[in-house]
């Protein structure tokens, strides 16, 4: 019986580190494509292009600011009798407000991180 149990231990076992493998090379493909900073370079290998934080967080603040405006922009015209198109306007209002909740949750955690280092002790 314990020597049945260990065969079906050992399967198991195997079986569960080949999920985790595909799980890794899935995430790796992922992570591949997800990122817009990468660069293919002349031999096909890809790397990552010299790209520093504040690029990166003024790129997101103008995408922010890009859909508020879009937001605003429909909002006023739908006041003014231009455009009847509530359902798009509200839609557009209702992404305005969770990019700007994203963008303050990231600043929170901004400002957060900034407060432990600098209450680190050296």
């Amino acid at each position: 019986m314990e020597k049945l149990s260990a065969i079906g231990m050992e399967n198991a076992q195997r079986q569960m580190l080949q999920d985790m493998q595909r799980m890794v090379i899935s995430t790796d493909s992922i992570q591949e494509t997800a990122s817009p900073y990468r660069s293919v370079t002349n031999n096909g290998i890809s790397t990552a292009p010299n790209i520093s934080f504040s690029h990166v967080l003024e790129d997101a603040l103008n995408k922010v600011n890009n859909i508020q405006v879009s937001a605003s922009n429909k909002q006023t015209a739908v006041d003014m009798g231009i455009s009847d198109d509530l359902s798009t306007t509200m839609l557009e209002s209702q992404k305005a407000s969770v990019a700007f909740s994203a963008l303050v949750q990231v600043r929170n955690k901004l400002t957060t991180g900034l407060d432990d280092v600098m209450n680190t002790a050296l």
